[in-house]
């Protein structure tokens, strides 16, 4: 049988399902202890959908972790989401696509590139191997501790100021030794795997073909429609991996026009992707736009973070947030907060999206929504946008403001 042929434009609202955002496919989680929280069981719901929220320090309007499920679930409470990932059993933390937090179901899978973190003998650090015995011994006798409690943490940014104990406890994460399955504020807390981790999910001892026959199928689903490349960058494996299992994955082979060969998921081909796009600022690291090259080729759009670029050298912002409405990526925002005001110190959008008047006006109607909603969803009770690009739509944005 011929593959599948898709358009571009079929391929990316595939895609937008398979993401959440067109449409109620993000199913609450049922139990976990967390009848009494529905936003709970809702951002849960997310994460199991996705397969993988990535985490990062930069704190803006909200971390992005909690930006990733408000931009699919609307106002879900941020201490909702903090609970629904880090309440002890439902989740953990470990390296899939970058420092992520996954579904705790998925331990099993990650089981490949835990070996080979014992292989190396080293995460990021040489690991003092006296250390590694310090941590695990303290954590034996005295139970979950944090980097501070284990003598490791420095004054600093926890992730990379580490003396020889937060080395240890990294490595000892990385091998699956120690998991974080909570957090303190954003401090991680260090547990035995043998504690923290049902018996169920550590006996299951998975070849690291099945491993990554799995996460790749995983990444499929989550993509809705992808290419090798795609599907090697969702979970970081390497593209040779996914030739290895691609025939075990149960992926369709599609053709998708100017694309190079691309799989899709069987339950984004059985119907029309239909219902309601969402309208919403999205994290920079959110999992529909954090690979480049996948966010040009299905968006147009040239997405990068310019958090680490010198001020004077950035085009678009410190914590550029892409705008996303009606399926489209429209504009850009650079938020920030003062008192109870939310601030746009830079918006603009796309020359397609306002490269006519009715264009134009539609554009600057998402925009405005998305910056009240996303304003009234951190306590905000107003906007004040700075500067827009291009200059012409400041009155019109300020009247939909308004």
């Amino acid at each position: 049988m011929p593959p599948v042929e898709l358009t571009p434009e079929q391929a990316r609202r595939i895609q937008l399902r398979a993401q959440g955002f067109l449409g109620r496919v993000v199913t609450p989680h049922q139990g976990g202890g967390l009848r009494g929280d529905p936003g709970a069981r809702r951002a849960l719901g997310a994460l199991r959908h996705l397969g993988a929220v990535q985490l990062d320090t930069i704190s803006v309007l909200a971390r992005s972790h909690e930006l990733v499920a408000y931009a699919r679930l609307g106002a879900v409470g941020r201490s909702s989401v903090e609970r629904a990932y880090w309440n002890g059993t439902a989740a953990f933390e470990y390296w899939s696509h970058a420092a992520c937090v996954l579904p705790i179901g998925d331990w099993p899978l990650y089981a490949f590139r835990r070996r080979d973190y014992q292989r190396r003998g080293r995460h990021w650090h040489r690991t003092p191997e006296e250390a590694c015995k310090e941590v695990l011994a303290r954590l034996h006798a005295d139970g979950p501790l944090t980097a501070t409690g284990l003598g490791g943490a420095k004054k600093g940014g926890e992730w990379f100021d580490r003396t020889d104990h937060k080395i240890a406890a990294e490595y000892l994460l990385a091998t699956g030794e120690v998991v974080c399955t909570r957090r303190v504020g954003w401090r991680r807390v260090y547990d035995l795997a043998e504690r923290a981790i049902p018996a169920e999910l550590r006996e299951q001892d998975l070849s690291d073909e099945e491993c990554v026959t799995t996460l790749v199928a995983r990444a499929g689903r989550a993509l809705g429609v992808a290419t090798r490349a795609d599907l090697a960058d969702y979970v970081r494996v390497r593209g040779d991996q996914v030739d290895a299992v691609i025939e075990a994955t149960g992926l369709v082979p599609v053709e998708v026009r100017g694309w190079s060969t691309a799989w899709a998921h069987p339950e984004g081909l059985d119907e029309t992707p239909r219902g309601r796009h969402r309208t919403t600022l999205l994290s920079p690291f959110d999992s529909l736009v954090w690979d480049r090259k996948r966010t040009q080729r299905m968006f147009a759009f040239d997405h990068r973070l310019e958090a680490y670029v010198p001020k004077a050298k950035r085009v678009h912002g410190y914590f550029t947030m892409p705008v996303l409405a009606g399926g489209h990526l429209i504009g850009r925002v650079d938020p920030a907060r003062e008192g109870t005001t939310l601030i746009a110190r830079k918006a603009s959008l796309e020359p397609a999206a306002a490269n006519t008047p009715a264009k134009a006006e539609r554009a600057v109607a998402h925009l405005a929504e998305a910056l009240r909603e996303a304003a009234e969803w951190v306590g905000c009770d107003a906007v004040r946008v700075e500067r827009i690009d291009p200059p012409a739509l400041a009155a019109p944005l300020a009247a939909a403001l308004n």
